[in-house]
């Protein structure tokens, strides 16, 4: 199919647009606030006027991918979205997007989607098994097995930042503890740098810790200067998520792992340790043809998933 397909995919504090084709081009694109405060009938009458406006603009598509930061089930029905304020669930996304723009709609948890982009035009490509992890400010994942999306009870196969990793650790925002979310994510990493400022440790730090702007960016800058310190929290953090890893892929046996969000920018202060914990871990078969990876698609990663979704790719039908 090689006509132009409409892709959405809506955060907490943005929404992204555009409208591509099956050869994984972008012929245009947008991004506009998502403003949640607004709620979500608003959020998503913006989001059809930006479709709309893409499409004067590239022309008319043919169905819509919407990715959603939560679980949507297979009618395309917001259930469950913890990081997006504002009464969500029960909400009927796609026949709302439906009905104002006059063109199929399909949905699906964010996540999933940047999977099925992964898999389509990246580095899924080589494989028919693949374990997609989103970090950033959360943490997100996908599964692809014997070349299927796996999608589950409300679309939440593949939540590997919601597993179990310290039963009584932190508290998270899907109501239970000690997620790996709340020990890697963007939010935990910049948090337990607090800490170590607090304890005495990486001063060259505080000033930023002080008046709010310390992000993982600078943490990871302060240990290629070669604070110990810093090194040593990034090293861990990249343990945890290497935990996680291992976790799936013991139960999985998948053989491509891919990485893609904003905290890949911490580059092999992450993949070193994710790699070693892997091997470490995994005990029960061989982990050297094992691929982890960073995305080859970059930020463009889940709206080529959502064209995927509108085109209906052939890993999203039944066995």
């Amino acid at each position: 199919m090689s006509g132009r397909f409409g892709a959405v995919d809506i955060g907490g504090t943005k929404i992204d647009a555009a409208i591509g084709n099956t050869d994984g081009e972008i012929l245009t694109a947008a991004r506009i606030d998502t403003a949640p405060h607004r709620g979500a009938e608003d959020i998503l009458q913006r989001t059809a006027a930006l479709i709309r406006e893409l499409e004067n603009k590239a022309g008319r598509c043919e169905a819509i991918g919407v990715g959603l930061p939560g679980l949507v089930d297979a009618q395309g029905v917001a259930q469950f979205l913890p990081n997006l304020p504002g009464h969500w669930t029960g909400v009927p996304v796609t026949d709302t997007i439906r009905q104002l723009t006059g063109r199929a709609v399909f949905a699906l948890n964010d996540a999933r989607m940047a999977t099925l982009g992964e898999f389509v035009f990246g580095e899924g490509r080589r494989t028919q098994r693949m374990l997609l992890v989103t970090v950033g400010t959360g943490i997100g994942g996908g599964l692809v097995l014997d070349g299927r999306l796996q999608l589950g009870v409300c679309g939440g196969a593949g939540e590997v930042g919601h597993q179990t990793i310290l039963p009584d650790g932190p508290p998270c925002t899907c109501g239970s503890r000690g997620c790996l979310e709340t020990l890697a994510g963007g939010p935990a990493l910049v948090a337990f740098a607090r800490e170590i400022i607090k304890a005495g440790e990486a001063q060259e730090l505080r000033p930023l810790a002080e008046d709010g702007s310390l992000n993982p960016g600078h943490i990871a800058a302060a240990a290629d200067r070669g604070n110990r310190t810093c090194a040593a929290l990034l090293e861990r953090t990249g343990e945890m998520l290497g935990i996680g890893i291992a976790n799936v892929v013991t139960i999985t046996a998948v053989d491509t792992v891919v990485l893609t969000g904003g905290l890949t920018a911490l580059g092999d202060w992450l993949l070193m340790p994710i790699r070693a914990t892997l091997s470490q871990r995994v005990r029960m078969f061989p982990t050297t043809g094992i691929r982890v990876s960073l995305s080859s698609l970059g930020a463009n990663v889940a709206l080529l998933g959502a064209i995927a979704l509108a085109a209906r790719h052939p890993c999203l039908s039944p066995p």
